[in-house]
């Protein structure tokens, strides 16, 4: 019974996991599509201040109960408030006005690799060889995608400095997952995730403010105000949500690994809406990234460093 009731909690986990980077797919998607018409601070100024209206009436009954907490652990909070929600955003935004969307996709398969090397460095943990092994299968299938299955391709392919920014946001976003280790013991998740975005949309706001006075403010239309809001639910409250909960339960370094289905999402996604071609070295990729999630998150393990 026990082993079945974790064998449920694993799978779990792993669908939560899967659904938090589908939902960032389309984020990058929307994002890109917006860059010439929203100012990027604004973005992120916006998207954050709607998930905080739509977390608000789930939210504020369980935050006056865990004021306490809060008061307690607000440094934790402020820390992964202001570089999972403000900087992080910011930084891919900004970098999105300068790459395209499957670039960003494709860069944040950094991240497994940023938290396996954060967690060795600041913590002193590392993954099994087992574990090991799938995020190098994984990894493998993303620059297969990259490449398009051409050596040449990759070797040529080249950052410029909206890559760059982007890279800097997914550092960032690793040492927020790193970081989730610090939440708050005993506070309720929507909690959690209320008080961390305020805490992110207060950072970036003087900060749009600028962006506003420097002759780049923000135009409404009912299509940005939508895709906003589109993206505020989805991708702020939903996919925060599931991530959190993933990573608490498998770990920083397993749960890492997920992001990796970005690109598979967006290969999926152009081909069934936007007709482009299913190549060999798309399926390739695919199967190399999902072999590789599979051998982490089934049998891969986190042990500390020094240990078996």
């Amino acid at each position: 019974m026990a082993a079945t009731t974790a064998r449920e909690g694993r799978g779990s986990s792993i669908a939560l996991l899967t659904l938090a980077p589908f939902f960032w797919s389309i984020n990058w998607i929307v994002g890109r599509g917006l860059a010439n018409d929203v100012p990027p601070l604004a973005m992120t100024f916006y998207r954050w201040l709607f998930a905080i209206v739509i977390l608000a009436p789930f939210a504020l009954p369980s935050l006056a109960r865990d004021l306490p907490i809060i008061r307690r652990h607000w440094k934790a909070l402020a820390g992964l408030g202001v570089v999972g929600v403000g900087i992080h955003n910011a930084l891919a935004y900004l970098g999105l006005h300068d790459t395209t969307a499957v670039n960003g996709v494709i860069l944040n398969s950094f991240i497994p690799v940023l938290i396996v090397a954060f967690s060795w460095l600041l913590l002193r943990e590392r993954l099994s060889a087992v574990g090991l092994a799938g995020v190098a299968i994984s990894l493998c299938g993303v620059l297969t995608i990259l490449s398009r299955g051409s050596l040449a391709a990759l070797l040529a392919f080249r950052l410029n400095g909206g890559d760059l920014l982007i890279v800097l946001s997914m550092a960032m976003w690793s040492l927020y997952t790193i970081g989730l280790r610090w939440r708050p013991p005993g506070m309720r998740m929507l909690s959690f995730l209320f008080v961390i975005a305020c805490v992110g949309d207060l950072a970036v706001l003087p900060l749009y403010l600028i962006e506003s006075a420097s002759g780049h403010p923000m135009v409404w239309t009912w299509t940005r105000f939508a895709a906003i809001a589109g993206i505020a639910l989805f991708s702020s409250v939903l996919a925060y949500v599931f991530w959190n909960r993933g990573v608490e339960r498998l770990g920083a370094s397993i749960a890492g690994l997920f992001v990796h289905l970005m690109p598979v999402f967006g290969v999926v996604l152009a081909w069934a809406t936007l007709g482009e071609r299913l190549a060999p070295y798309h399926v390739a990729g695919v199967a190399l990234i999902l072999a590789g999630i599979w051998a982490t998150s089934r049998m891969g393990r986190v042990v500390a460093a020094g240990t078996d």
